[in-house]
């Protein structure tokens, strides 16, 4: 490795000499008396070695002081770890230029894991109420890394950033060296010990027996907490002999297993696949326009001449100034170039979510939510929930503010005005497609609610004239109703983004009406549709009221669309996919279902494949998603989690004797205000942080099919803009005569 190095600094040299660099100096900047004195003698060292550009010194107060110094070009460098990385990165546009690496076995990196003992059943979702081990207060692998993955993943919601209160209400108990001054040690300090004699509890120091990787590993094995988090080598380091305290002679590594991200758990040897986060190594950061490579060559030509016994002047090591970790981490190998010069690539995607979650500032939150309400029974339970809110102290407060629509909330969140309305699936798609906006909660019903559901392609069981969903056009199709999302919006989005319906002319309706030979859909004459899709409908039992919306059209509705498809009146029905289950098997009394059997339909698939019918999750067109809280992507969304998580926990159950339910409106003579009335609880979006994770693949195709139509033939509405076009398709029509 040395001999790689000293390559790579004879050809930077060369490079230098060759092109020439302007910069004379580097600044650095330090934080401390002793890191001040480590700095100058480490420029006087470079100095008299003729290694150039020249280093000079200059103390901060800390970190973040240096990182405005930089960002203000009064200093040009310093060495940050992960966490510090990150916010140099996010808030200053600062880059990772050079990084350290310490033992070959992880190089650049460490990984952050949560230890159990074998014989428990906890889980990384079964966190809630366990006792739990930290290295300490604000620490890496002990406190930053958990603390933020259980907030960005949603199984912690913080208000207000108050992140020590909702740590202490999650456990059930814990040992936090550090936290034992703050508003909340009677939770975070409940599990240390102090000294032998009782002494130093919760101390930031050796002082607590629980402070620190094998500390923090101790209070797990001496069964004070449940889970311990600490750095990978943890356990292996303090079992099976290896460790001489007398706590640790007769652990075993294999007695105790890591807990993974997907719910699973791992030997404590597989930590490379079962981990919280990789923690990158520290790394020495400069301004966006600073060359990298000059900095690499200025450390790389220093470490060759002061990375060695007997150097005038030690890099990486503190001992003689009488602190740790000055300039660079004594535990330092080598310094490597960083090749890609972002502080996310650096970082890595878990450590990066995971400082999202834990990355708060309460000066940053707004006093004040505002809520878009639509209707004045909205409005009225609106005001209700703002003032039950208020009385629970529960931050921020809400504030509530009319609009005329969906459209017209999305845009005055995204000019300012207002900060969160919850949207359906159609509305979020254009919220986010047009607007730009995030999802920061979404609505939980139960398993058997019907908004909960997926829009499935439902045919008779028949082999001697089977055919697949791409074999559709000239078939006869069922239809819930014009209105209708799986027996409507969905498939005909779909069956367009497959490019099986070609709308001509950009007409969405008219490729439609040509690509069935007849179809049945409730409510398309009042829209002035084509004759064809009303066809196959029947009307009321003397034929009147024939494709109207109501239950006066036998084949309206998805009960309505199956008897047409069960009449053979149509070969396929769009419905959702509890319809099948709702009418076969003697669940419905209905003469026309009275004899019917499941197992005579099945699904088309998008694959091309068919399936049974209790198959709908892997064969749908798309599941309908549930409604979301929506907000501009520089709201914190955490901190809106967070307030509406407190909320339902005071008034989110229908029987609570607190005065207001969030997801009752009956009340205010309405429904579905604010939130769905079905609505069992609000949850977080965790991974599902975009519109189109939060919507899924699968439907956000069928919206792209229906709201932005691949288009055959001549176009004629070369002038109408993208967002005329959305809006007039939002009812599924497109005039051709614009």
């Amino acid at each position: 490795m040395r001999g790689a190095l000293e390559a790579l600094w004879l050809l930077l040299c060369l490079r230098a000499a060759l092109f020439g660099e302007q910069v004379t100096e580097v600044r650095w900047c330090t934080i401390s008396d002793a890191e001040q004195l480590k700095c100058e003698n480490m420029s006087k060292a470079f100095r008299e070695a003729r290694i150039q550009p020249f280093i000079a010194c200059v103390q901060g107060t800390s970190g973040l002081h240096c990182m405005q110094l930089i960002s203000a070009r009064k200093a040009d460098a310093i060495t940050l770890d992960g966490e510090a990385i990150y916010e140099a990165g996010r808030e200053h546009g600062l880059k990772p230029v050079v990084g350290e690496l310490y033992d070959g076995e992880v190089g650049t990196s460490y990984y952050a894991v949560a230890v159990v003992r074998k014989n428990s059943s906890i889980t990384i979702n079964t966190l809630k109420g366990v006792k739990s081990c930290h290295t300490g207060l604000q620490r890496t692998a002990g406190w930053n890394v958990p603390v933020g993955f259980l907030v960005e993943t949603g199984r912690l919601s913080v208000m207000g950033c108050d992140v020590l209160t909702a740590v202490s209400e999650f456990f059930g108990g814990s040992c936090v060296p550090g936290a034992g001054e703050t508003n909340h040690s009677l939770s975070l300090c409940r599990a240390c010990r102090g000294d032998g004699s009782g002494k130093r509890v919760c101390d930031n120091s050796p002082l607590e027996r629980y402070y620190g990787y094998s500390g923090a590993f101790r209070c797990l094995a001496e069964g004070a907490g449940d889970v311990a988090f600490v750095r990978h080598g943890t356990v292996l380091e303090n079992t099976d002999g290896k460790t001489l305290p007398s706590w640790g002679k007769a652990l075993l590594s294999q007695d105790f297993e890591l807990l993974c991200r997907n719910g699973r758990r791992a030997s404590v040897t597989e930590w490379r696949r079962c981990h919280l986060a990789r923690v990158p190594a520290q790394a020495v950061v400069v301004r966006a326009d600073m060359d990298g490579k000059l900095i690499f060559r200025l450390l790389g030509e220093g470490q060759l001449l002061f990375n060695q016994k007997g150097s005038t002047f030690q890099m990486f090591s503190s001992e003689s100034y009488g602190q740790k970790d000055l300039l660079f981490k004594d535990a330092t190998v080598e310094l490597v170039p960083i090749a890609t010069q972002t502080y996310e690539a650096w970082l890595g995607h878990d450590y990066l979510h995971a400082m999202r979650g834990l990355f708060c500032d309460p000066n940053q939150l707004p006093h004040l939510l505002r809520w878009c309400v639509l209707s004045t029974p909205e409005f009225r339970k609106c005001g209700d929930m703002a003032m039950a809110f208020n009385q629970q102290k529960l931050k921020p407060e809400i504030q509530c503010v009319w609009a005329d629509s969906p459209l017209q909330c999305m845009r005055q969140i995204q000019a300012g005005h207002i900060d969160a309305v919850t949207l359906k699936g159609e509305d979020i798609y254009r919220a986010g497609k047009m607007f730009g906006l995030v999802p920061a909660a979404g609505e939980s019903y139960a398993e058997n609610s019907s908004i909960s559901y997926y829009a499935v392609a439902l045919v008779r069981r028949d082999s001697s004239s089977a055919f697949t969903l791409n074999e559709l056009r000239g078939k006869r199709s069922c239809h819930s109703s014009v209105d209708s999302l799986a027996g409507w919006t969905v498939p005909v989005g779909a069956l367009t983004h497959r490019g099986s319906i070609q709308p001509r002319d950009c007409n969405v309706i008219r490729g439609v009406s040509e690509f069935f030979n007849g179809s049945c859909v409730p409510g398309s004459e009042a829209r002035k549709y084509p004759p064809s899709l009303c066809a196959v409908c029947v009307g009321d039992e003397k034929g009147r009221n024939k494709c109207v919306a109501n239950s006066q059209e036998r084949y309206f509705s998805d009960s309505g669309a199956f008897r047409c498809l069960v009449e053979k009146a149509g070969d396929v029905a769009f419905v959702k996919h509890t319809t099948v289950f709702d009418n076969t098997n003697g669940h419905a009394a209905e003469p026309w279902a009275a004899e019917l059997r499941q197992q005579d339909y099945q699904l088309l698939c998008p694959n091309g494949a068919r399936a049974e019918v209790h198959q709908f999750q892997a064969c749908s067109l798309a599941k309908i998603p549930a409604h979301a809280v929506m907000v501009r992507p520089d709201t914190n969304a955490f901190s809106v989690y967070g307030l509406l998580d407190k909320a339902q926990e005071l008034y989110g159950d229908d029987d609570n004797k607190n005065g207001f339910q969030m997801f009752d409106s009956y009340k205010y003579r309405g429904q579905d205000l604010l939130f769905q009335d079905i609505t069992v609880q609000l949850v977080p979006v965790a991974e599902k942080s975009t519109y189109l994770a939060w919507l899924g693949p699968d439907y956000v195709s069928a919206m792209d099919g229906i709201l932005t139509p691949p288009c055959s033939g001549p176009v004629t509405v070369p002038r109408v803009s993208r967002l005329l076009l959305l809006l007039l398709t939002a009812g599924l029509v497109l005039p051709s005569t614009l």
